[in-house]
């Protein structure tokens, strides 16, 4: 069980994505690849924000193809938080529960403060971003996916613009609340060490290919050619 793409085929404009693969519930995945090679494609594929030409996206053997990213047990987090900044934080995660109403129910109020506990911002709630450093808005923007209690978190290099102190705090946090949340993580990431830090298994995606998971010390210690040449290694 766990997510499986079978036999998929997707198109953006002239750009053919094509992926056929199984990902293990729980399981960390780092996505790696050249700039416009498929990843975040990938990941709006599995999220539902973009169709299928042809074959299948499952989730615990059950078809989600055909649901929309509202439906679907998929939360995903952009470098762009997706927060608002006008509203507190609090509010923001609100509309992350209640995305037509943005009502408050006492049971969501209990549930926010326990996300915000879980990510190190107990009581952070009534703040705005205004009144946040950097590092606490990107635990604020994880809270907001989290809070959504959905099992497949997908992550488009939401640290990329962070210092590199703060991007190891994040995906270490990330990284401890999968565990004992049992979700299943994709990472897209331009950087290897990330891949080695986080992810026990590493997706490889080169001109709308899609490689199948393989277990990340191994895979970056001796890459394929095309990998290799991104990461500008010499050959042995």
């Amino acid at each position: 069980m766990g997510l499986h793409l079978e036999t998929v085929t997707a198109q953006a404009g002239s750009f053919t994505l094509t992926a056929d693969l199984h990902i293990a519930a729980g399981a960390r995945v780092a996505v790696i690849g050249p700039s416009g090679s498929g990843k975040s494609t990938l990941l709006d594929v599995i999220a539902g924000f973009r169709g299928v030409q042809s074959g299948r996206v499952l989730w615990q053997g059950v078809p989600i193809t055909g649901l929309t990213p509202a439906a679907r047990p998929v939360s995903v987090l952009f470098q762009d938080s997706n927060l608002f900044p006008h509203l507190t934080i609090e509010r923001n995660m609100a509309l992350a529960l209640n995305p037509r109403t943005g009502t408050l129910r006492p049971v969501d109020a209990k549930r926010i403060e326990a996300v915000l506990e879980r990510v190190g911002l107990a009581g952070f709630a009534p703040r705005r971003l205004s009144e946040m450093s950097g590092g606490q808005q990107s635990r604020a923007a994880l809270a907001r996916v989290l809070v959504q209690g959905r099992p497949v978190l997908l992550l488009d290099e939401p640290f990329a613009a962070l210092g590199p102190a703060l991007k190891v705090e994040m995906l270490d946090l990330v990284k401890e609340v999968a565990q004992a949340e049992a979700l299943t993580v994709l990472l897209v990431t331009h950087d290897p060490d990330d891949a080695r830090r986080f992810s026990e298994l590493t997706i490889v995606v080169e001109d709308g290919s899609v490689a199948a998971p393989q277990p990340t010390q191994a895979l970056l210690d001796n890459p394929p050619d095309g990998l290799r040449a991104y990461l500008g290694q010499q050959h042995r």
